[in-house]
């Protein structure tokens, strides 16, 4: 038996207890926002069908303009375009931003349309990249194509915003499929606190084994590739959990930029969509916050389950993991813009609970973390530990990230009912127990990756290579 020298035993100690410690900090929020998910969801109105919402809000729903960028999508443009038209809303337009994409998308949208160039006023209010030409088709009143020089998703949003006249503008994907009375369901906030109110965000989820035809999901079904599946529980636990508990606790840090309604002139307030940044969505959110606290204004951000958008998730490993290192360094980016909000007092709560979440899940969770997987089975092997440190660091990572994973998927159940079949429920509840062991290790490997590309001062999105929404 190797004999250490004391010091090292306290060392080791006390590096095990760190590790720990940051790991139930992390589960204590994530409980926190569980139970305040869980009573968001006992206290919502119920569940209304789509023609009650229409004769309750079409009179009061103000002008919505849904801006979709659109960068090399000739795969899904189409369908997507059709999905958009079709929503169920009273008065709104569809703004389709062909940010110099190099494929066909430009083309086929023009073929399939029909569309013509067109002159439009453009109101110059936030900065993006020269438009080269405007294009639309009577045929198509609500359809509206804008050609511009590339210069990625947030300035392609705001050229958007730049064109758009009506005075809520709906940021989605341009892979996004938005169920069709999504628009009316995310509104709700805008209708019932007209004043308050500066942007909603609805749920996101995976479209990847739905049936889908025309640019409309035509049955939604459970993934069969295994990374998809993981992300379906991901996006559960992302979505109903945190974003809604977050929002019911007045400190919601992220409205995706994949499903989003914001008020334009509030918007423009804070200069649109920051451009440097691959976390324009969440940025946008923290600078609406610092706004509105600077000013004292009384606003409202807030987060509603109902309104539904559906996406293509990555199923290769290169490609998500990409997609991860970028979302981490997006999180970095904001976090070192807007880091003088953490522990403010002028901040409130948005800058102790908002930025202290994170500050723990997202500057130094994935840190942590890896050096745990790193450091502690090892440290425990050498007899520098006692078993009791490895099993209470084995019971932070894998049994109360399993309990997390199963209560979000039992609340959902629960509350929203919309597995359609058991089958489907015990499928995820296996997804939800599995993806603890191995999946969840690897998301931290990226995102320990991102931190490097932030360290690094790393640019761009990377390659997010696209299969098309499946047909029946």
């Amino acid at each position: 038996m190797i004999v250490f020298p004391a010091w090292l035993y306290t060392v080791a100690e006390i590096v095990t207890w760190f590790v720990i410690a940051i790991g139930l900090i992390q589960i204590l929020l994530y409980i926190v926002q569980l139970g305040f998910a869980a009573v968001a969801l006992h206290r919502r109105p119920a569940m209304q069908p789509t023609e009650v919402l229409w004769d309750r809000y079409a009179d009061l729903a103000p002008p919505i303009a849904v801006i979709a960028p659109a960068y090399n999508e000739e795969l899904t443009i189409i369908e997507s375009a059709e999905a958009l038209l079709a929503l169920h809303y009273p008065e709104f337009e569809v703004l389709v931003i062909n940010d110099g994409s190099k494929d066909a998308t430009l083309a086929r949208l023009i073929a399939h349309f029909d569309l013509k160039p067109v002159r439009r006023y453009l109101d110059l209010a936030v900065e993006s990249k020269p438009i080269r030409g405007l294009y639309a088709n009577p045929a198509y009143p609500r359809l509206l194509v804008i050609d511009k020089d590339n210069g990625g998703k947030a300035d392609a949003m705001n050229a958007g915003i730049n064109v758009a006249r009506a005075p809520l503008v709906c940021v989605i994907d341009a892979d996004t499929l938005l169920e069709p009375d999504a628009l009316i369901r995310v509104v709700r906030p805008f209708v019932e606190d007209p004043i308050r109110t500066v942007a909603v965000g609805g749920t996101i989820r995976i479209a990847n084994g739905c049936r889908i035809e025309h640019g409309r999901l035509i049955e939604a079904r459970l993934p069969r590739n295994l990374l998809a599946l993981f992300q379906v529980v991901e996006y559960l636990r992302a979505f109903l959990m945190a974003r809604l508990g977050l929002s019911q606790m007045q400190t919601l840090m992220i409205i995706s930029g994949a499903f989003g309604l914001f008020r334009r002139s509030s918007t423009i307030e804070v200069g649109g969509f920051s451009q440097n940044t691959v976390g324009e969505d969440m940025e946008l959110v923290v600078k609406l916050h610092r706004y509105m606290r600077d000013r004292k204004r009384d606003y409202r951000i807030a987060y509603i389950p109902e309104p539904v958008s559906w996406t293509e998730a990555p199923e290769s490993l290169s490609i998500l993991a990409n997609q991860r290192a970028r979302w981490q360094r997006g999180s970095l980016e904001t976090y070192r813009k807007h880091g003088d909000m953490f522990l403010n007092p002028k901040y409130g709560r948005i800058g102790f609970f908002g930025f202290g979440q994170v500050w723990v899940v997202d500057v130094i969770g994935p840190i942590v973390e890896v050096v745990g997987y790193a450091l502690v089975p090892p440290l425990w092997l050498l007899g520098l530990i006692s078993i009791e440190y490895l099993l209470a660091f084995i019971a932070v990572v894998f049994t109360f990230g399993v309990f997390i994973s199963v209560a979000t998927l039992v609340l959902e159940e629960i509350q929203l009912r919309r597995l359609k079949n058991a089958r489907d429920l015990a499928t995820l509840t296996l997804a939800a127990i599995a993806e603890n062991f191995g999946y969840r290790q690897l998301n931290n490997f990226w995102r320990l990756r991102g931190w490097w590309q932030f360290v690094r001062k790393k640019q761009g999105w990377g390659m997010m290579v696209r299969k098309g929404f499946q047909r029946s």
